[in-house]
């Protein structure tokens, strides 16, 4: 479980295959985290977004 206190970083990352995720870096553990508005880690990243943490989103160029 992710304590909004505890994070340190939240990036935004896109997977070939699938759903973006949060990868999140939280007392020094980095876990994955799915954009689900009914998973609590996901909250707690709201929280510390809604606190001034900012999400770095770097989402993958569009092949022309």
């Amino acid at each position: 479980m992710i304590i909004k206190d505890n994070i340190t970083t939240v990036t935004k990352v896109y997977p070939s295959m699938g759903q973006p995720v949060y990868l999140v870096v939280c007392s020094d553990v980095t876990c994955t985290v799915p954009i689900e508005k009914a998973n609590t880690d996901y909250q707690a990243i709201q929280e510390w977004i809604a606190e001034g943490g900012v999400v770095i989103d770097n989402p993958p160029e569009e092949n022309a």
